[in-house]
């Protein structure tokens, strides 16, 4: 059934706003600028607070359910984090302060920077980055930069897996670099003697995935860093799967030049819809100078009667501002929150809990669903969404059923080299009961692919609407659905 709009709730001469008398001068608006008909609903408080509340709770969120969206780390936002974010010093400064007066906040964000250096084994970390495709692109960018630099003009290309994330192509191109794709190998690696063969003088770098977008870890990472090191490239990290390696490795270690972190995804700020984000950059040795710009440090050390002074430095060879004052420094008091809360051993144990999850559900449903790289996964793996015995059935048919079953679905149709693919990510703070009933309801679509196969091409069927013409729908935005016959 649909529900009423807010029109149709209008009743004449509901009040729900009580106006308080003007604080400024009255003054004669011109007659062109005044409508004499402004069909506006009338409705009390009451009504207007219980048909918003009313339409919310059909809205599906972390706090309702599983969000098992691949490669988009959707875990719990524990409420404490919230606190913090809300606490008067941090929530009702401003960023024109003088820095003598928001020391608090630069202490916080200069500590937010050690804890990502340590995590990461990056030799330092600029916060400026509002998202994680911003961070990609500040992180390309640094690359370009540091060729230039040294008068290396000759490197105009980038390599790209076909495992990466979809963003690493435009991020790449929004540089001025040629994009050039390498494909995986049998087992979702890099393909090695692929990558031998592109990598040349005119290499910028490798943007990696790791672990990629298939869930796996590229067995042979060591060797493609060195690969494009040895032809003069650099290697970005792109950190949007950083949850399935806290505390176990760290990819600096390993050899990347640059990666962006997603302060919204590793540690726990509530996203999507197109925000809140924050995609930090950590650089090698060798990249500190491009970082991006204001960075906080300690412009003055500290002595036995007196705490250190923070402030705003620039780098010697900085590419620059990449976001107005100083990033998003709500997101920034979350992830702080996040880490000092779990502390080493427990960011350890997140990344731990995160691939057993991932692994529980797939040990669960691999007999019924086809398993297109067959090893053990990290924090998330990929599925066929579809049988050759129910050639009627695809993934988006698994998950508009999810639906049904009270389910967030699964990323669908990424990444692009498996088909019909199902991307499922549970996150560490999903309990066993959980992902039980996840299994149960996977495997219970899987057996009606096959003997109710209408039931799956219908769904959803307990939905407050049913399924939409998706391509239409961004096509054909209808932003008003409903006014008043007389307008």
């Amino acid at each position: 059934m649909t529900e009423p709009t807010i029109y149709e709730l209008s009743s004449a001469g509901r009040i729900g706003v009580q106006f308080p008398e003007s604080d400024v001068p009255a003054f004669k608006v011109p007659d062109e600028f005044i409508r004499t008909n402004l069909p506006l609903p009338e409705l009390s408080e009451v009504d207007v607070v219980r048909h918003f509340t009313h339409l919310s709770t059909k809205n599906y969120s972390i706090d309702t359910g599983l969000y098992p969206l691949g490669s988009c780390t959707m875990k719990y936002n524990p409420k404490i984090n919230e606190v913090t974010s809300r606490l008067p010093g941090f929530a009702n400064i401003h960023p024109l302060q003088p820095i003598e007066t928001v020391q608090g906040s630069l202490a916080l964000m200069y500590s937010l920077q050690e804890q990502l250096k340590e995590i990461s084994g990056f030799a330092a970390v600029s916060l400026q980055p509002a998202a994680g495709a911003q961070g990609e692109f500040v992180g390309v960018k640094i690359i370009h930069a540091y060729h230039q630099s040294r008068g290396d003009f000759k490197r105009t290309r980038i390599l790209i897996p076909d495992s990466a994330h979809g963003t690493n192509p435009a991020t790449s191109a929004m540089n001025g670099l040629e994009v050039i794709p390498i494909p995986s190998d049998s087992r979702g690696n890099v393909d090695l003697a692929k990558l031998h063969d592109l990598c040349d003088e005119t290499v910028a770098g490798l943007m990696l995935t790791n672990p990629n977008t298939l869930g796996v870890f590229d067995e042979n990472v060591l060797e493609v860093i060195e690969t494009v090191h040895r032809a003069g490239g650099l290697v970005y990290g792109d950190g949007a799967n950083l949850n399935a390696l806290l505390g176990i490795t760290r990819p600096g270690d390993l050899g990347f030049d640059v990666m962006h972190f997603n302060l919204h995804k590793t540690f726990s700020t509530p996203h999507g819809g197109g925000g809140p984000g924050s995609g930090p950059v950590g650089v090698a040795p060798h990249l500190v100078d491009f970082l991006p710009a204001p960075i906080v440090s300690i412009i003055e050390e500290a002595t036995e009667e007196i705490p250190p002074l923070y402030g705003l430095t620039i780098p010697a060879k900085t590419i620059g501002r990449v976001k107005a004052f100083y990033g998003q420094f709500g997101v920034m008091v979350r992830a702080f929150t996040y880490i000092r809360m779990h502390g080493a051993e427990g960011l350890k144990k997140v990344a731990e809990y995160a691939v057993l999850n991932a692994n529980y559900i797939l040990s669960r449903i691999r007999d019924k669903y086809t398993l297109p790289y067959d090893r053990s996964y990290m924090h998330e793996f990929v599925v066929e969404g579809c049988w050759s015995d129910a050639p009627d059935v695809h993934a988006l048919d698994v998950a508009k059923r999810l639906m049904d079953y009270d389910f967030h679905p699964p990323t669908n149709y990424f990444p692009l080299i498996v088909h019909e693919a199902l991307m499922i990510e549970p996150t560490e703070t999903e309990s066993k009961q959980v992902l039980d009933k996840f299994a149960d309801a996977l495997l219970k679509i899987a057996e009606e692919a096959h003997s109710s196969p209408e039931l799956l091409k219908e769904a959803p069927h307990h939905t407050p609407v049913g399924r939409l013409d998706e391509v239409k729908a961004a096509k054909e935005l209808v932003l008003c659905c409903w006014l008043p016959e007389s307008n």
